[in-house]
C-alpha cells in the first residue's frame, strides 16, 4: 500500500513539473519584463539612476532588451542580467531565477542586503551558468537550494564578501559543472563537506575569510582540474592532506592563517606547474620536504609564521623562477646557503625571527635584482657584503640584531634606491660614510646601538626624503648639524652619545618634527625658543645632559605634546603655572634639576609620581599628594562656608545621579521560574516578558545537543538557537559547562547584567541553570566582529564605530552602580551591525576573574592586568586604546611585520610610541583608507586623525593613572566628529 501511494506521488510531481517546464517555455516577453520589474521594485535606492529606463512598454521584448544591464539573445529573451558596481541597494527578489533563458546574474559590488530565498521557487533546473552576488551585504545561511541539481548547470559561483554565515550545505558537491566557487569573506562555519571532492570540474576554489574548522578533506585528490586552492583565514586543522600532490595542475596553493599541523607533506613536489606555495602563519613543524625544489615553475614561496626547523637546503638553487623567498619567523638554523646568490629573479629575501649563523653571502646581490632584503634577529655574523646593491634596485635593507661587525660597506652609498636602512643592534664601527648622508630616497635609517665613532657635523647632510634618523647607543662626538637636508623629519634620536654645544636653532624649521630625543649626551646652554615652532611634536626628550635656563614660557602652547622629560640637567626657575594645561600633555618628568616654586595644579601634574618631581625645591598645593612635596606656605584652608557649600552641591549631585542610575538601570524583574523536562529540574529568569513568554527551555538545550556550536572557550561553548514558537526569534547561547567554575555571586550578579541596556551593548535576555549547567542567552546580532570589517571601513565609518564604544564604555563604567567591567575589550567582542552599529559582547556575569585568568596571554589585556589578575576601569580605557591604535593602523596587536618594523618592539604600543613620529602612509595610517575621497586634500580629516592618535596613546600610557576614565574618552571623540573641531597641526598624508 505504502509502496502503491508513493509511485502515486512521484506521478503527481512528474506530471506536475512537466506542466511547469512547459509554462516556463512558452513564458511571454511582457512576463520576462514583469519579472525584472520585482527586481526594481526590491531596489531601495538607485543613485547612478541605472534603472530608469526599466519600463514595460508594450508586450513585446523590444524595449526590455534596451534596459541598462540587460542582455537579450536572436529571440529577444532575456539571457544576462549584469548590475556590478553601480551601488544599487535593497534584497534580491526570487523571481530573477524564474527567467527561464538568464544563463548570466552579475549583481556584485553593490549594497543589496537580506538574504537569498530560494525555498519558494518550483523545484525545475534553471538554465544559470554564471551568478555573482560578490561584495555586498547579504546575510542569513547560504540557500540550500542553490547546492541542488535546480543549479545543476552553474560554471560560476561568486559570494564572496558578504555577510553569510552558518554552514556549507553537504550536498555542494552535486554542483557537477561548476569550475569557479568563491565563498570567500563571510561568516560560514562547520567543516569543509567531504562532497565538495566531487566537482571534479572546478578549477577555482576559495573558501577563505571564514570560520571553518576541521581538517582539509582528504579526498582533496579527486579534485584533478583544480588550478587555484584559497582556504586561508579559517580555523582549519590537522594534517595537510597527501592527496593534494595529485593536483597536477594546480597553479596557486594559499592556506595561510589555519592552525594547520604536522610536517609538509613531500607530495607538494609533484605539483609541477605550482608559481605560488604560501604555507604561513600555520602550526607546521619538520624540515622544509626536498621536493619542494622540484617545482621549478615557483615564483612565490612562502612558510613563514610556522616552527619550521632544519637548515635551509641548498638545492634552493633549483627554484630558477623564485622571485619571492619568506622563511621568516621559524626555527631554521645553520648558514644562509650561498646557492641563494645565484637565483636570477630573487627580488625579495626575508630570513628574519631564526637562529641562522654564519656570514651574509659575499656575491648576494650580484646575480640578482634583490630589491627587499630582511636578515633581522639572528645570529648572523662577518661584515655586510659589498655586493648587495650592484643591480641598483636595493630599497630595503634590513639587518638589524644580529653581531654584524666591521664598518658599512662604501658601496651602500651609492645605492640611490635605498629607501629604508636598519642595521641597529649590531657591532658595526667606524665612522659614518660621507656619501651615505646624501642619498636622495632614504627615508628610515636606523644604525643606532652600534660602535660608531666619528663626528656627524663634518658634512653637509642631503636627504631630502628622511623621515626617521636614529643614531643612537653610539659613540658620536662633536656638536649637532643645524639641518639634516630634510624638512619632512619627523623622528629624529641623537640619545646616548657624545654630542657636546647647544641644541641647534635649525632644529625648530623642523615643521613635520614628532619626537626627539636628545638625552644622554654632553649637551649644554638653554633650550632654544625655536624648538617651540614644532607644533607637531608630541615626545621631547632632553634628560640626562648639562642643559641650563629655564623652561620657555612657548613650550606650553605645543598642541600635541605627550612626553616631556627634562630630569637631570642643571633647570632653574618657576615651572611655567599653565605647564600641562593641553590635555595631550601625559607624561612629565623635571626631577633633579634646580626648580623652585610651586607645582602647577594642571592635568599632568595632579597625579604626577613622586619620582618625576623629586630633587629640586618645589612645593604643592594640599590636594597634590601624590607629588610627595611638601604643602606650600602660606597656604590656606578654605573656609568653613565654602566646604558647607561644596557638600551641599556634592550631596544635590549624589541625589541627581543616583535617580538617574536607578532610572538607567531598572529593568522589570521577571518572577523567577522552575520548570521540569527530561534533563531534570531547571531555573529560568528572563529580563523581557517577550523572552519569557516564547523562549522555553528547551529551546535552549535543545540546540546544544545538535552541537550547532558558533565557538568555544576553556569552559565553555556558543551556539545560535531558534525558538520553536517563532522561528524568526532567534538568540545566541553560551554555555558554561564546568559549574565548579562558576562563583556563588553568579546568579545575583547575572541578574543586574540582564537589566543592562544600552544600544551599544549586546543584551543578555535571560538565565537558566540546573546541575548540569548553566545557559546565559543573549540578544541574536546580525553582523560581523570589527577584525573583519575593518579593513573595509573608511576613517569615517571607523570613527563612528570608536564612538559607539565608547558610549557603552561610558554607560558601564559611569551609568551603572556598581560600574561593571568588561575586562577583554577586543575586536572579537565587537559586532558591526548595519549602518556601522557596534554592539559590545560582556564577558559571562559573575566570571571575570576566571575570564582574566584564561586571557593572561591576550594582547588586549593591560600589563597591570597580567600581574595582578586584577582587572579596573583604568585596564578597560587600556583596552579601548588598543582598538583605536588597530582602527587607525590596521594592524591588531599581535602583528608582526618587519614592513612596518614592529618585530623588535615588545608590544604595538611600544611600536606606536615609537613611530608615533613616522606616521605616514607607511607607518601608522592604514593604506585601506588612504585611497578614499575624505583623504584627498582634507585637513579635517588629517586633524581628526592625528587627535585620535594622540587619545590612543593617552588611553595606552603605562602608568594607569595617567589613562583618561571613559567620560573623557567620548568627550574627545565625539569633539572629533564636530564640524567646528580643529587641531592646530594638521598631518601630512
Amino acid at each position: 500500500m505504502a509502496k502503491g501511494t508513493e509511485t502515486f506521488r512521484n506521478c503527481v510531481t512528474f506530471m506536475w513539473l512537466s506542466m511547469f517546464m512547459l509554462m516556463l517555455s512558452n513564458i511571454r516577453a511582457s512576463d520576462e519584463g514583469e519579472l525584472l520589474l520585482m527586481l526594481k521594485a526590491s531596489i531601495k535606492n538607485d543613485p547612478l539612476h541605472i534603472l530608469s529606463n526599466w519600463k514595460l512598454l508594450n508586450s513585446s521584448n523590444s524595449s526590455i532588451c534596451k534596459w541598462h544591464g540587460i542582455t537579450c539573445d536572436n529571440l529577444s529573451h532575456v539571457v544576462a542580467i549584469e548590475l556590478p558596481g553601480t551601488n544599487i541597494s535593497g534584497n534580491i527578489p526570487s523571481s530573477i531565477f524564474l527567467l527561464p533563458h538568464v544563463t548570466n546574474i552579475d549583481l556584485s559590488n553593490n549594497k543589496l542586503t537580506g538574504e537569498i530565498l530560494l525555498d519558494p521557487l518550483p523545484l525545475t533546473t534553471t538554465s544559470l551558468r554564471y551568478l555573482n552576488l560578490s561584495n555586498n551585504n547579504l546575510t542569513g545561511s547560504l540557500p540550500q537550494r542553490l547546492f541542488s541539481i535546480s543549479f545543476s548547470r552553474l560554471e560560476t559561483l561568486d559570494l564572496s564578501n558578504n555577510v553569510f554565515s552558518g554552514k556549507i550545505a553537504d550536498q555542494v558537491g552535486l554542483l557537477s559543472s561548476l569550475r569557479y566557487l568563491d565563498l570567500g569573506g563571510n561568516l560560514l562555519r562547520g567543516k569543509i563537506p567531504d562532497s565538495i571532492t566531487n566537482m571534479s570540474r572546478l578549477q577555482y576554489l576559495t573558501l577563505a575569510s571564514n570560520q571553518l574548522v576541521g581538517e582539509i578533506p582528504k579526498g582533496i585528490g579527486l579534485m584533478k582540474s583544480l588550478k587555484w586552492i584559497y582556504l586561508g583565514y579559517n580555523n582549519l586543522s590537522g594534517e595537510i592532506p597527501k592527496g593534494i600532490g595529485e593536483l597536477v595542475y594546480l597553479n596557486h596553493l594559499d592556506l595561510v592563517y589555519n592552525n594547520l599541523t604536522g610536517q609538509i607533506p613531500s607530495s607538494l613536489g609533484n605539483l609541477t606547474d605550482l608559481q605560488y606555495l604560501f604555507l604561513f602563519q600555520n602550526k607546521l613543524t619538520g624540515p622544509i620536504p626536498l621536493s619542494i625544489f622540484e617545482l621549478r615553475k615557483l615564483i612565490s614561496l612562502d612558510l613563514s609564521d610556522n616552527s619550521l626547523s632544519g637548515e635551509i637546503p641548498g638545492l634552493v638553487i633549483e627554484l630558477p623562477r623564485l622571485e619571492i623567498l619568506h622563511l621568516f619567523s621559524n626555527n631554521f638554523s645553520g648558514k644562509i646557503p650561498k646557492a641563494l646568490a645565484s637565483l636570477p629573479r630573487l627580488q625579495v629575501l626575508q630570513l628574519w625571527s631564526n637562529r641562522l649563523t654564519g656570514e651574509i653571502p659575499e656575491e648576494l646581490g650580484k646575480h640578482s635584482n634583490l630589491t627587499v632584503l630582511d636578515l633581522s634577529t639572528n645570529n648572523l655574523s662577518g661584515k655586510i657584503p659589498d655586493k648587495l646593491c650592484d643591480a641598483g634596485n636595493l630599497y630595503k635593507l634590513i639587518l638589524f640584531s644580529n653581531s654584524l661587525g666591521g664598518q658599512i660597506p662604501n658601496s651602500l652609498s651609492s645605492c640611490r634606491s635605498l629607501g629604508r636602512v636598519r642595521l641597529q643592534n649590531n657591532r658595526l664601527s667606524g665612522k659614518l660614510p660621507y656619501e651615505l648622508t646624501k642619498l636622495p630616497q632614504i627615508y628610515f635609517l636606523d644604525i643606532s646601538s652600534n660602535q660608531l665613532s666619528g663626528r656627524i657635523d663634518d658634512r653637509k647632510w642631503n636627504m631630502p626624503m628622511l623621515q626617521l634618523l636614529n643614531l643612537a647607543k653610539n659613540n658620536f662626538t662633536g656638536v649637532l648639524p643645524n639641518s639634516f637636508g630634510s624638512d619632512k623629519l619627523e623622528n629624529l634620536d641623537l640619545s646616548e652619545n657624545q654630542f657636546s654645544g647647544y641644541i641647534p636653532s635649525g632644529f625648530g624649521s623642523l615643521s613635520e618634527l614628532m619626537q626627539l630625543k636628545l638625552s644622554n649626551n654632553k649637551l649644554s646652554g638653554i633650550i632654544p625658543q625655536e624648538l617651540c615652532s614644532c607644533k607637531k611634536l608630541v615626545n621631547l626628550d632632553l634628560s640626562h645632559n648639562q642643559l641650563s635656563g629655564q623652561i620657555p614660557v612657548s613650550l606650553v602652547q605645543m598642541p600635541v605634546l605627550g612626553t616631556l622629560d627634562l630630569s637631570e640637567n642643571q633647570f632653574s626657575g618657576e615651572i611655567p603655572h599653565d605647564l600641562g594645561k593641553v590635555e595631550s600633555l601625559v607624561q612629565v618628568n623635571i626631577s633633579y634639576n634646580h626648580f623652585h616654586g610651586r607645582l602647577p595644579s594642571t592635568g599632568a601634574f595632579l597625579a604626577i609620581n613622586a619620582s618625576a618631581v623629586t630633587g629640586n625645591d618645589l612645593c604643592a598645593g594640599e590636594s597634590d599628594s601624590s607629588s610627595g612635596l611638601p604643602p606650600c606656605k602660606g597656604y590656606k584652608n578654605p573656609s568653613w562656608w565654602f566646604i558647607f557649600l561644596c557638600s551641599l552641591v556634592a550631596l544635590a549631585a549624589f541625589a541627581t545621579a543616583a535617580v538617574i542610575i536607578v532610572f538607567v538601570c531598572r529593568r522589570r524583574n521577571l518572577v523567577l521560574q522552575r520548570v521540569e523536562n527530561e534533563d531534570g529540574t531547571w531555573e529560568m529568569q528572563f529580563f523581557d516578558p517577550k523572552t519569557s513568554k516564547l523562549i522555553t527551555i528547551d529551546d535552549v538545550i535543545s540546540w546544544s545537543k545538535e552541537r550547532n556550536h558558533i565557538s568555544k572557550g576553556r569552559n565553555w561553548v556558543s551556539y545560535r538557537g531558534k525558538c520553536m514558537a517563532n522561528e524568526m526569534m532567534q538568540f545566541l547561547v553560551k554555555e558554561i559547562n564546568d559549574v565548579k567554575s562558576i562563583p556563588v555571586s553568579f546568579w545575583d550578579q547575572a541578574v543586574e547584567v540582564g537589566k543592562l541596556r544600552h544600544p551599544n551593548i549586546v543584551s543578555l535576555i535571560g538565565i537558566c541553570r540546573s546541575v548540569k549547567g548553566v545557559y546565559l542567552v543573549y540578544e541574536c546580532i546580525e553582523g560581523k566582529n570589527l577584525s573583519q570589517v575593518l579593513r573595509n571601513l573608511s576613517w569615517e565609518r571607523r570613527r563612528k564605530i570608536a564612538t559607539g564604544i565608547a558610549k557603552a564604555l561610558k554607560f558601564l563604567h559611569c551609568g551603572c552602580s556598581p560600574s561593571v567591567l568588561v575586562g577583554d575589550i577586543s575586536p572579537e567582542r565587537v559586532l558591526v551591525e548595519g549602518k556601522d552599529v557596534p554592539r559590545l559582547s560582556l564577558s559571562p556575569p559573575g566570571t571575570l576573574s576566571t575570564v582574566v585568568k584564561g586571557f593572561i596571554s591576550s594582547a588586549y589585556v593591560a600589563p597591570e592586568v597580567r600581574s595582578s589578575k586584577e582587572v579596573t576601569e583604568k585596564s578597560d580605557v587600556y583596552g579601548f586604546g588598543l582598538i583605536l591604535i588597530e582602527l587607525l593602523t590596521g594592524r591588531s596587536p599581535v602583528a608582526v611585520d618587519t614592513e612596518m618594523g614592529m618585530h623588535d618592539h615588545k608590544s604595538i604600543v611600544e611600536w606606536a610610541r615609537y613611530c608615533y613620529s613616522d606616521c605616514l602612509l607607511d607607518m601608522w595610517i592604514d593604506p585601506m583608507m588612504k585611497g578614499t575621497d575624505e583623504f584627498a586634500s582634507n585637513s579635517k580629516t588629517h586633524n581628526d586623525i592625528v587627535e585620535t592618535m594622540n587619545l590612543a596613546l593617552q588611553c595606552t600610557a603605562t602608568d594607569p593613572a595617567a589613562r583618561p576614565c571613559a567620560s573623557h574618552v567620548l568627550k574627545t571623540l565625539e569633539a572629533v566628529a564636530r564640524p567646528s573641531f580643529s587641531c592646530v597641526s594638521a598631518l601630512k598624508l
